[in-house]
């Protein structure tokens, strides 16, 4: 992992994961754009859809891309968050099986059940990546895809902005974000063996 600290040209005050989530829940649909994630996974050729019955978002937050999933036909979404006021929203959607509040890397949800594992715009808030490789391996079945969309770690240092949202009294808010180089994801996720070679 690369100290974002190093790269911070706009020096918010920063607040942990679930904090800010709790808080930025009141505005997060009006911030967030489908561009960062949704159609990122829609445009994934990779992914076998018609295939998929059973899938794992982790990190689900307010439930944008459960929603997306259940439009692609997949029948039972399972969402975990770690921020009990997103998973509100995402309860709401009506899109999940079941909602689970829990940290990605120890969901708790059954092992092996899963054809498609995913994760967006989640791993620049984890200090390590190799639990969310480890907790993904067990989730997914043993021919099953784990999906990570984020962003690229050069965007968050040649921008040096952190994840952040305006407070309710106006005042920008950073999330603890952490750098993870294409490298890192690769080290992270080779040294769980498994069958990720997709």
């Amino acid at each position: 992992m690369t100290d974002f600290g190093a790269f911070d040209t706009r020096g918010y005050r920063t607040v942990d994961v679930r904090s800010g989530y709790g808080e930025w829940v009141a505005t997060y649909e009006q911030t967030v754009e489908d561009a960062m994630d949704i159609h990122l996974l829609e445009a994934l050729g990779e992914v076998p859809w018609e295939t998929i019955r059973r899938a794992a978002d982790l990190g689900c937050g307010t439930g944008r891309l459960g929603r997306g999933l259940r439009e692609r036909g997949i029948a039972a979404i399972d969402g975990v968050d770690l921020t009990p006021e997103m998973l509100d929203v995402a309860r709401a959607r009506e899109a999940y099986e079941r909602l689970v509040e829990a940290d990605v890397s120890s969901t708790g949800l059954d092992s092996g059940a899963y054809d498609l594992v995913v994760t967006c715009l989640v791993d620049e808030h984890l200090a390590e990546l190799r639990p969310l490789y480890v907790e993904a391996r067990r989730l997914a079945r043993p021919d099953g895809i784990y999906v990570l969309v984020g962003f690229h770690p050069h965007f968050i240092m040649a921008s040096g902005m952190p994840t952040h949202y305006d407070s309710a009294s106006g005042e920008p808010v950073a999330i603890e974000t952490f750098v993870h180089l294409l490298s890192d994801h690769v080290s992270a996720a080779s040294r769980r063996a498994g069958r990720w070679s997709r």
